[in-house]
């Protein structure tokens, strides 16, 4: 495999000044315009299903092509988080924006409409044979009719929302992507930081490296913590607005509505998780002992153990990957193989490049992308594994699902990337001797703690944020870092020292203005446990794993794991996942105990 290690976004256009903008906009216009001008005017579609075959057809036509602002709308989205404080690239990207808001106002009348059907036509359509592809599209469209707002509600709705949230949001993003620091690398020599790459340099094995980083950032965030205040209180407060006007029970709900998951699943996953809150303040003591320190510092909680001193090449990671893959399954191989070969894949960290890692994709015509901030520690294996994961999901939907059924809900989306990292883990921790297999299991304890307990944390965290702003009507920086050190406590426990400054580390978390994001990342980690395990026992069982993931939006995920006897309704199964880690930190403390580490 071999890659130039940043985005070939020509499939998209040729560059950002490319002359066939002008032609791509004025046939995406004609497109959706011709749908529009047809069935705006119609109402038999929401009477006869044969009608609505036809326009429904024509509907996943549009969203294959000509949704979102076409190619010109993908590709100026992914050059922003290549250059965020680019104003070129930005006004480009708000005039694209801008452009596709008002094709999608001017379309959003055929949802709205379709979901308030009476009950009688909602059975008459969801019994019909041809609509099969289309019905749990239906069902979710049916079940959200309840809280959305009229045609001229919902089109001000959107076009408000950039102002009152989305501008906030990424504003706050691009002041700390600018930011850089010069730190200490090792124990003498300093190099100036980009924001993001402080993040990698805080897990640094050298402590005056980390320390360095740890006292960079909190500079940077001090900097900022007034700003990210008034920036999540009006986002919060947008959040409120909104969820009254739709009559939202809660402040979660419309997230799982969106994630098409019931709240009382959720809430079953929360429940089982905090109640295991011991689990992660055991591996925090644990590591501190192995450590030797009372306490860890409360950046220091996901510094590596142990020597994982040697340093992992993109290429060396890129060929432990392709390994792991081509065991499983060859077409997971193949796909991850074109990812490289045909540079999908944006690899390191520049001044300006959006941090942390995704995976993303746009239209079901289109290619799967991949952004890493890929640095040669050996978590970033895992990082690029979960992430590839991502991808898999992806373009396995790509070949089974039309493009109204492609994509996956939130609640299920983290499962073929943990799944994929937790094999590449176990393959790095196949071949070890007992002292770097301690120190991958402490890494894998760390993932797990982070991924499950962290994120449930989070979650539990943003619930009380909600509450509090919605009974005092605006909250203070302190106000806002002291919930967030109490549910950061309440995981982490007296292991990990929380007085130095942790309070302001909500700044940066961009996932709690996402709203109830988190949530995902624990729920999809415990779903892949299980699969794993299944795969395990045995290997043929990857041909169910496969079904699951190209599913898509054709089922909802309670019905998928239906058909794989998975039931994510009940707490004991939630309970499985956890009793997982915790077999895994017993076994771990017993190799410390043999070791003589403790």
């Amino acid at each position: 495999m071999e890659s130039k290690n940043t985005w070939d976004l020509s499939p998209l256009l040729k560059s950002d000044n490319d002359l066939i903008i002008k032609k791509q906009r004025k046939i995406i216009k004609e497109q959706n315009y011709k749908f529009i001008n047809k069935w705006n005017k119609r109402s038999d579609y929401l009477t006869d299903p044969k009608i609505l075959k036809q326009a429904l057809d024509e509907y996943n036509d549009l969203q294959t092509y000509y949704a979102a602002g076409g190619n010109e709308g993908y590709y100026f989205g992914l050059r922003e988080s290549q250059e965020q404080t680019n104003p070129k690239i930005k006004a480009k990207l708000n005039q694209v924006d801008d452009f596709a808001k008002k094709i999608g106002n001017d379309l959003q009348f055929f949802e709205l409409r379709l979901a308030k059907v009476t009950e009688t036509i909602q059975r008459k359509f969801l019994a019909y044979k041809s609509l099969g592809d289309y019905k749990h599209f239906l069902e979710r469209l049916f079940a959200s009719a309840k809280y959305q707002l009229s045609e001229p509600e919902e089109k001000i709705m959107t076009l408000v929302s950039k102002t009152s949230y989305g501008n906030w949001v990424s504003m706050l993003g691009s002041f700390l992507s600018k930011e850089e620091r010069e730190v200490f690398v090792d124990s003498k020599k300093k190099e100036k930081k980009t924001f993001s790459e402080l993040f990698i340099l805080i897990n640094n094995p050298n402590k005056k490296a980390r320390d360095s980083a740890a006292k960079a950032l909190n500079e940077v965030l001090v900097k900022y913590v007034e700003v990210a205040e008034s920036e999540l209180n009006s986002v919060l407060e947008f959040k409120k607005i909104a969820d009254e006007l739709r009559g939202s029970p809660r402040p979660d709900f419309m997230r799982h509505l969106g994630d098409d998951v019931d709240s009382e699943v959720v809430d079953t996953l929360i429940k089982a998780v905090s109640s295991k809150f011991d689990i992660a303040k055991r591996y925090y003591k644990l590591k501190a002992k192995l450590m030797n320190v009372k306490k860890l510092e409360y950046h220091e909680r996901n510094v590596n153990y142990g020597k994982i001193d040697k340093k992992i090449k993109y290429s060396e990671a890129v060929e432990l990957v392709s390994k792991v893959l081509a065991n499983l399954d060859k077409e997971f191989y193949e796909i991850f193989n074109e990812f490289v070969s045909n540079n999908l894949i944006d690899v390191y960290p520049r001044k300006g490049k959006r941090g942390g890692a995704f995976c993303t994709h746009h239209l079901i015509s289109q290619p799967t992308y991949l952004l890493l901030n890929y640095g040669p520690e050996l978590r970033e294996v895992t990082t690029l594994a979960h992430e590839v994961g991502h991808g898999i999901n992806n373009e396995l939907v790509k070949k089974k699902q039309n493009a109204i059924n492609f994509g996956t809900p939130l609640s299920t989306a983290e499962v073929a990337s943990t799944f994929m990292e937790d094999f590449v883990l176990q393959e790095l921790m196949e071949e070890s001797d007992d002292e770097l297999r301690l120190a991958l299991m402490m890494m894998r304890l760390n993932d797990d703690v982070s991924t499950i307990f962290r994120q449930i944390a989070c979650y539990m965290f943003e619930q009380e944020l909600h509450k509090e702003f919605r009974k005092k009507g605006y909250l203070s920086k302190e106000e806002i870092g002291k919930l967030f050190q109490k549910h950061m406590e309440a995981y982490m426990g007296s292991a990990v020292e929380q007085s130095k400054g942790s309070e302001k580390w909500w700044v940066y978390w961009s996932h709690i203005r996402a709203f109830f994001y988190n949530y995902s990342y624990a729920n999809g980690l415990l779903i892949s446990k299980a699969l794993q395990n299944s795969v395990k026992k045995d290997p043929k069982f990857i041909v169910n794993v496969k079904e699951f993931l190209a599913a898509g939006l054709s089922e909802s995920p309670k019905s998928i794991f239906a058909k794989l006897g998975i039931d994510i309704t009940k707490k004991s199964f939630w309970e499985k996942g956890l009793k997982e880690v915790e077999a895994l930190l017993v076994e771990t403390e017993k190799l410390a105990k043999k070791l003589g580490k403790l």
